[in-house]
């Protein structure tokens, strides 16, 4: 069995309609693995204007939009086409990235034909209830996934970290990691832009602390704002630079009087948005990875972020940014505040994390993942 070998069919609530960095990943992930000859048909709910042009061969399935959250959509069921579709695909092995309705019954008809199931771990749902005042129902969610994760044999997470947490939680005991990778084509000092930071209103010698992700308030914009507040207080001189776009943005806009939205950004933008920050403040501990922390690492840059599963991953604390526990509002703005006043601490912790950036090859970590199919169906095969 090899990696040509291989016939997956992928399960996503989300592959292209909402771009995110899961989602990313998965696309990522289907183009290296058609690259290598293997075969893949993507299932996933869709819409008539995504957000980005889908790779590989993607089959609708029936989803309705989430109340409160249209621009997301829920996966209910494969029927009609999706299910025939499936059944002439004849999959060797069935990945699904998320524990919803249609993520439970491509488990349950993976099961009934003997086929190998991998699932991918790309946040921590769980913690999504503390953001709508429902912290009580975490282990009730904790109970749901694990019914799920239970189900497949085994599991790839992002993070050294994450893995841990999701042995902790008796998710399931084969977790191997799927990492995520940078484009440094994209992503590297070299796309400082001052000209561009000027068209902002940002002085040349201003610090810019920067925010980048989707803007939903699990990210963590509440605690950002705050320390933001904290900042201000103690009169400590700084910029604020926004990267991203979502149902959030009024709301974070008028937390941050003066602060620079962009909106959202892609390619060799995005890579000039990122590099033209001093400091990336992530306070979010939804994240099982946090892409937007490696993308600003190859960027040369500190990162002062939540000591949360992702991050815990990528950041030496105290010699490529901070790590400070999630919600210590006081802590995040003093961490700040030490990279604003000590430029030449700055640039040392931001030539460490562009070190420590330049591991991570996309390549050589989608083949992990197909290596892990190939572990799965040759188990199967011997029973």
């Amino acid at each position: 069995m090899e990696t040509a070998d291989l016939r997956i069919a992928l399960f996503s609530g989300n592959y292209n309609y909402v771009r995110d960095g899961a989602n990313q990943a998965l696309n990522r992930l289907v183009g290296y693995l058609l690259r290598q000859g293997a075969q893949v048909r993507v299932y996933s709910p869709t819409v008539a204007e995504p957000a980005f042009e889908a790779t590989g061969d993607l089959v609708s399935v029936y989803s309705l939009p989430i109340p409160g959250r249209a621009e997301y959509r829920v996966p209910l069921r494969i029927a009609g086409k999706a299910r025939r579709d499936l059944d002439a695909f004849a999959p060797n092995v069935v990945h699904v990235s998320s524990p919803d309705p249609v993520g439970h019954q491509a488990v349950g008809w993976a099961r009934k034909r003997n086929l190998p199931v991998l699932a991918s771990v790309h946040t921590r749902f769980e913690t999504y209830l503390r953001y709508y005042n429902m912290a009580w129902g975490e282990p009730v969610m904790e109970a749901m996934l694990r019914r799920f994760y239970r189900r497949c044999d085994a599991l790839v997470a992002p993070s050294e970290s994450m893995a841990q947490v999701l042995r902790d939680q008796r998710m399931n005991y084969d977790v191997s990691i799927w990492s995520r990778g940078v484009d440094r084509e994209i992503f590297h000092s070299g796309r400082r832009d001052l000209e561009w930071r000027r068209s902002l209103a940002i002085g040349d010698d201003e610090v810019v602390i920067g925010f980048l992700g989707r803007l939903v308030m699990e990210k963590g914009l509440d605690v950002f704002s705050d320390t933001l507040d904290d900042l201000r207080r103690r009169g400590v001189a700084h910029k604020v630079l926004v990267i991203g776009e979502g149902p959030a943005r009024e709301w974070f806009e008028a937390r941050l009087p003066g602060a620079a939205f962009v909106g959202f950004q892609q390619g060799a933008d995005l890579g000039r948005a990122v590099a033209s920050m001093d400091v990336l403040f992530n306070p979010s501990v939804t994240e099982t990875f946090g892409n937007v922390t490696l993308e600003v690492m190859a960027c040369g840059l500190p990162v002062v972020a939540a000591a949360a599963t992702g991050s815990q991953s990528l950041v030496d604390d105290r010699n490529s940014g901070r790590l400070i526990p999630p919600g210590a509002i006081h802590q995040f703005s003093e961490a700040l505040r030490t990279y604003i006043e000590d430029p030449a601490l700055r640039a040392a912790h931001g030539r460490a994390g562009e070190a420590r950036a330049s591991e991570f090859s996309w390549d050589k970590i989608n083949q992990a993942v197909a290596d892990t199919y190939v572990r799965l169906i040759r188990q199967k095969t011997r029973g």
